[in-house]
């Protein structure tokens, strides 16, 4: 019974070391939830997402906003991106944007990788 026991909280421990950092698990997170709709460097059914830290709302070029957003005043950072993933229509009613993240602990993950893709890096290119 040990054995099994240890062989399990091993295997846990290997899956819990998979992801080293917040912005890791992020990225694990945005690729298995978000990259049907979004990118870090292309316009797809959404808006490209490098960058978008810190960024105004609807005013990344290329992009068709809906007109809910660039009505909005929103500036990217925590606290906005936070609500924005658990209830877009919350902050933009009529917004394009139907997907909603509703683990707290996962929006944290994802925002933290957002964060990381500012428009200097290269972690996901």
């Amino acid at each position: 019974m040990l054995p099994r026991i240890l062989c399990s909280a091993v295997a846990g421990g290997a899956i819990l070391l998979a992801f080293n950092t917040p912005e890791e698990r992020g990225k694990d997170l945005f690729v298995r939830r978000c990259s049907g709709c979004h990118a870090p460097d292309l316009n797809k059914e959404g808006p490209h997402l490098r960058g978008v830290y810190g960024r105004k709302a609807a005013s990344a070029p290329g992009f068709a906003y809906s007109d809910a957003l660039k009505k909005a005043a929103i500036r990217w950072d925590d606290a906005s991106l936070d609500r924005w993933l658990s209830d877009p229509d919350s902050m933009a009613p009529d917004t394009d944007m139907a997907f909603r993240l509703t683990d707290a602990e996962e929006r944290k993950a994802v925002i933290a990788y957002l964060k990381s893709l500012d428009s200097k890096s290269t972690w996901n290119r």
